[in-house]
């Protein structure tokens, strides 16, 4: 097993690799190689673990998604993420669950609502992605990101619920929904219960290494926690990931920028890694139908998958106009959205991984004993509904965004806001730098320092103010960029210096990594003044 997850994450980190390269989606190419690969013989594939996607995978993925999220865009569009993340998922379950109850032979009712809410959530991290290069507007991209985030919590609960009844657990629809309740509101509390002491242990720790191996043990210690109380861990790990992101401000700029790029990098692993799981799990699926009617198998998935895609839709359009047409204050507070921009959200349900790996947990017997109800036919089912939005959604998303026009100005609108704001910030600095300066009125060497100051309060300006409205392409190459590229150029010239002195024996070093960490900072604040 080790040595086919080992062979899965580095084909993973390649073809991701090209994919970026050349500007492929990621998603789409990395299912289609593991479906290639699942079919080589002997090559070692490795059955997916439940408890591998739900502990380790999951998580992170949930929390970084949680930290780079505006609590305040999701505080403001609560309702439209409301009905995403919690009422569409039990409409999908009942729904799915109903039709496959319908069409497959030998599947319970309850069982029929188990592979309802394994199919139920939706996968955002490919249509964010190709949701952000495209530039979809932004209060769509926080509809889908909102949603990314409390769906699993949603249809895992329901999973939960509808599993017990399959296996004879559970009984009544109340207890079902006390059992909702419980998870969510202890999953709420453990969420910022961990997410206060963390912040506050972080803060008082002013070490920027141990800052973020504690930031990175998070995730993983929330959902297990939760889990163990029986409470909802993804919504723990995603309160946990709201709280600190929200008071990563708090925390010194090393921190923040050792946290970004580690938690950048662990996306880019293990979101490959998982794709590239699910293709790989053909030959698995496959081999559990294998005795039974094809054409039967056809019919029942092309239902199934019909279903899933068109119940979102089906949602979406009175979800977003019906309170606009009976409450008064939704008219006045919320913008209408265009039927366009409607249907993209609808079209943008591909379903991934939490999918599978829910199906892939449904225990082989009742507590009766007894085989658990079409487990194979379920699988099969829920392979086709995960490989078929990516294929037919995920193919198209781009297509449907372009022809429909679906595109915001938020970048002119940041940029006016940054500049507004970095105005502001930049006056208040030069009241300041005023005020010191008083104290040095004698001192030449230090007015000099303070007229190097001012150069740079007022380069921050020019920045934000050159490329106002339009961007480097509009208006070619501003005097602040051509500056900062000329220091790019002059400290990548010092940085070839100090390593020819090492090489050269005249530098050892540990004195080599201090003078390229510095040269580092300078560079990196020349790309943001840039």
């Amino acid at each position: 097993m080790s040595a086919s997850l080992l062979i899965v994450a580095v084909v993973a980190i390649a073809v991701s690799a090209l994919c970026r390269r050349y500007g492929l989606s990621s998603p789409l190419v990395l299912v289609t190689v593991g479906l290639a690969m699942g079919w080589i013989p002997g090559l070692p594939t490795p059955e997916l673990e439940p408890e591998l996607v739900l502990y380790l995978i999951l998580p992170p993925l949930l929390y970084s998604a949680a930290q780079e999220s505006s609590y305040q865009a999701i505080r403001d569009r609560w309702r439209g993420i409301a009905t995403l993340a919690v009422a569409l998922p039990l409409v999908t379950t009942a729904v799915v669950g109903y039709v496959a109850y319908l069409t497959v032979p030998g599947l319970t009712l309850p069982a029929a609502l188990v592979l309802g809410a394994v199919v139920a959530p939706p996968d955002a991290v490919s249509a964010q992605a190709i949701g952000r290069r495209l530039g979809l507007p932004r209060p769509v991209m926080t509809l889908l990101g909102g949603e990314s985030l409390l769906n699993d919590a949603t249809s895992l609960t329901a999973y939960r619920i509808a599993l017990g009844a399959a296996v004879g657990v559970t009984s009544s629809l109340g207890e079902g929904l006390l059992t909702f309740a419980v998870a969510a509101l202890g999953g709420l509390v453990i969420g910022l219960v961990v997410g206060a002491i963390v912040s506050r242990v972080r803060v008082w720790l002013t070490d920027p290494p141990m800052e973020t191996a504690i930031g990175m043990l998070v995730p993983f210690v929330t959902y297990f926690v939760a889990e163990m109380l029986d409470a909802s861990g993804v919504i723990a790990v995603v309160t946990a990931g709201l709280f600190l992101g929200h008071r990563s401000v708090r925390l010194g700029y090393a921190t923040r920028l050792q946290d970004e790029a580690v938690r950048k990098s662990i996306d880019v692993l293990l979101e490959a890694f998982v794709f590239l799981l699910i293709g790989v799990q053909m030959p698995f699926i496959i081999s559990g139908v294998e005795s039974e009617s094809w054409g039967h198998v056809a019919i029942d998935a092309a239902a199934v998958l019909a279903a899933t895609i068109l119940v979102r839709i089906v949602w979406m359009y009175p979800v977003a106009y019906l309170p606009r047409m009976f409450l008064p204050r939704v008219r006045r507070t919320e913008p209408a959205p265009s039927a366009a921009a409607v249907f993209v959200v609808s079209w943008a349900g591909m379903r991934g991984v939490v999918s599978l790996a829910a199906a892939f947990a449904i225990p082989l017997t009742t507590d009766s004993g007894d085989p658990f109800p079409a487990r194979a036919e379920i699988l099969f089912l829920t392979f086709v509904v995960v490989i078929g939005t990516l294929l037919i959604q995920g193919t198209t998303l781009p297509w449907v965004i372009r022809t429909l026009g679906v595109t915001g100005d938020d970048e002119v609108q940041d940029r006016l806001a940054y500049a507004a704001a970095q105005d502001r910030a930049s006056r208040e600095a030069e009241r300041r730098l005023d005020e010191m300066a008083e104290a040095w009125a004698d001192d030449d060497p230090m007015r000099s320092r303070v007229a190097l100051m001012r150069k740079w309060i007022a380069s921050q300006r020019n920045v934000a103010w050159e490329e106002l409205g339009r961007g480097p392409d509009a208006i070619g190459e501003s005097p602040t960029a051509r500056a900062a590229r000329i220091r790019t150029e002059l400290l990548q010239v010092q940085r070839a210096v100090f390593i020819e002195e090492r090489d050269a024996g005249r530098i050892d070093d540990e004195v080599l990594r201090t003078a390229l960490r510095r040269l580092d900072f300078a560079e990196g604040q020349g790309d943001r003044e840039a």
